[in-house]
């Protein structure tokens, strides 16, 4: 079987104590017919230095430096580098699992319209492995309100990066994958999600998620913006997904007013609010002190 080559581009920001376990993991790969395209997006540390050791190491590593721009300027950078037909991404603090591009590239090789393979993951510390976390994603239906993949750690066809015009370059912090994922599949490609673990996530105490979590709405409003032809297209599933929405919330409401501490709320309040109107009526009944209420109605409610 042809085995086509794999470009892997590692963008690389300020992580190089983490370097070397993920360059390790892709010169551990079972498939061995790939290059790795090092980015290293002007990291003040020694990325440099760890770089251009394995490149020295291993003709399939290619360094290349450029000014700091963001991960999807890097990465941007990299692919258009790249001589292979497929794209791995890996970032420079993450690794995978030794059998994941062999997996990933039979998959792409046996289904013509599938153009992105991801794995389940898990996410790790120094110290110990964390939670395992899975995802089902297929099509564009999983990509519409949140990134099916989960993270940025899947295999694609080259030619749709090309088609879709790169990684967007004004993305923000780290939506830039859903947002590269959400287009590719609005064109008709298919995802297939490999469930094994093979891919490895190393959660910071503080990290870019964390931050991408705090600032949620905004990420959202951004893409929602950008691409507004792909959400008129699927219009019904966006009402869909708004009524879904108001129903949880007021499922929610509800539920909190089954909890002892609104109902025990509720009682203490009560005779408060009976004082309030009563004394709103009574000054209302009154037409003198109905004029009086009414230019001063901010002072009683």
């Amino acid at each position: 079987m042809q085995t086509p080559k794999v470009s892997v581009v590692v963008p690389c920001y300020n992580q190089a104590q983490y370097l070397d376990e993920s360059l390790a993991s892709i010169c551990n790969q079972t498939y061995t017919n790939w290059e790795c395209v090092i980015v290293n997006d002007g990291s003040p540390d020694n990325t440099e230095e760890i770089a251009q050791k394995w490149e020295a190491k291993d003709p399939r590593f290619n360094y290349l430096s450029k000014e700091n721009g963001g991960v999807s300027s890097a990465r941007n950078l990299g692919i258009e580098k790249s001589t292979g037909e497929y794209i791995l991404t890996l970032d420079a603090d993450d690794k995978y699992e030794v059998t994941f591009m062999e997996k990933a590239v039979e998959i792409l090789q046996n289904n013509s319209e599938v153009s992105i393979v991801s794995s389940w993951g898990m996410f790790f510390t120094e110290a110990k492995k964390l939670q395992v976390f899975k995802t089902n994603a297929k099509s564009i239906a999983d990509f519409l309100f949140h990134n099916g993949v989960n993270m940025g750690s899947s295999l694609f066809r080259k030619s749709c990066w090309e088609k879709v015009g790169k990684y967007d370059g004004d993305s923000r912090n780290g939506y830039e994958d859903w947002e590269f994922y959400l287009r590719v599949t609005a064109l008709g490609w298919k995802v297939h999600i490999i469930e094994e673990v093979l891919f490895f996530y190393r959660q910071h105490i503080v990290s870019r998620r964390r931050e991408m979590n705090r600032i949620d709405n905004e990420n959202k409003k951004y893409i929602y913006m950008q691409n507004k032809a792909i959400y008129v297209a699927h219009y019904e599933e966006l009402v869909d997904r708004l009524l879904t929405v108001s129903d949880l919330e007021k499922k929610e409401i509800n539920k909190f007013k089954e909890t002892i501490d609104y109902k025990v709320g509720n009682i203490i309040l009560k005779p408060l609010r009976s004082i309030k109107w009563f004394f709103i009526k009574f000054f209302t009944d009154n037409q003198f002190l109905k004029y009086f209420y009414e230019g001063n109605k901010d002072k009683f409610c």
